[in-house]
């Protein structure tokens, strides 16, 4: 059923995407601005209460609703919520168009464009940068997000409670981006237990996308440069995945011996300048051709990820 209800649902996205300002991430998003106004007192305990109540909210239910319809052996039903559930989970076309037509716009010239889009995607100020900084920032952003929108959630719907858990996931990424990364939020206590539970909920699947990476890319560099330069970030996790993901490519992602101070929200992946000596990370500088390797790895990762999930549901329905 889970290797089916992932299918499913990446047909139905693909026909049928997802936009990311839908109804169901709007309540998300509003109930989430409640609980900050209600609970946040300026101490983590409150962030912590916070949390735990959002996912009582949110998760508790997807999960009761699947327990119930398989308890009554509604097989059928219980198919059709894993796939909604998927669907509403993932999110690899939500901002694919972003990516799309920043590719299209470089690939025309028009880096007023590019720019343009990526400000509006990254939320970061891109005036004054030159190819090179457009395309390494699109590819770095759609590193991430495909992680956080697709394989984080693969990973946690293979557990027991499968939809409440890929629920888990992504309300989890949500909360510790919502309780830390806006202006008013920074530097408060309040996030601070979010961000420390989606690093744990995001342990296990950051590593496994860096070594899926790996493994369509190029092996030795992913592995090289995830071993030595993941460290260089200040986000642990974006090191690793930046780090294996421009490896695999050749292609080189925030380098350390870069200064870019519009990399430092929190959408962008700046590298930690502390430990940085004369290493340099293995490839070339981003350029248009690196758009289209990041395409190319992207979708071969998500047909291992697709290979492993059939095989694993093979074993089951053979055991």
């Amino acid at each position: 059923m889970t290797f089916f209800s992932i299918l499913c649902a990446l047909i139905i996205e693909q026909l049928k995407p997802l936009r990311a300002d839908n109804q169901v991430y709007a309540g998300i998003k509003g109930l989430a601005m409640r609980i900050e106004a209600s609970f946040n007192a300026g101490e983590a305990k409150n962030g912590r209460m916070g949390w735990f109540l959002m996912m009582a909210v949110l998760v508790v239910p997807v999960a009761a609703i699947y327990w119930v319809l398989m308890y009554f052996g509604l097989v059928f039903l219980a198919f059709a919520w894993n796939v909604l559930i998927v669907y509403l989970t993932l999110g690899f076309r939500h901002y694919s168009h972003y990516f799309t037509n920043i590719q299209l716009a470089l690939n025309s010239g028009d880096e007023a464009t590019a720019r343009a889009l990526l400000a509006e995607w990254a939320r970061i100020d891109t005036v004054g940068m030159d190819t090179t900084e457009i395309a390494r920032i699109a590819v770095e952003k759609s590193l991430i997000t495909t992680h956080r929108s697709v394989f984080g959630v693969f990973f946690w719907f293979l557990m027991p409670a499968g939809p409440a858990c890929a629920v888990l996931y992504r309300v989890s990424e949500y909360l510790a981006r919502a309780w830390n990364e806006p202006e008013h939020m920074r530097n408060e206590a309040f996030g601070q237990f979010a961000a420390k539970a989606f690093y744990w909920i995001d342990w296990i699947p950051v590593r496994l996308t860096a070594v899926a990476f790996a493994v369509v890319g190029n092996f030795e560099d992913a592995i090289y440069a995830w071993r030595n330069f993941a460290n260089r970030w200040a986000d642990e996790s974006r090191g690793i995945i930046l780090a294996a993901g421009g490896g695999a490519m050749g292609v080189r992602l925030g380098t350390p011996n870069e200064n870019a101070p519009q990399l430092l929200p929190a959408d962008a992946a700046m590298v930690d300048m502390s430990d940085a000596d004369t290493d340099v990370l293995p490839g070339e500088e981003p350029s248009l051709r690196a758009l289209q390797s990041t395409v190319g790895l992207v979708w071969r990762a998500l047909i291992l990820w697709m290979i492993l999930l059939l095989l694993l549901s093979s074993m089951v329905w053979l055991g």
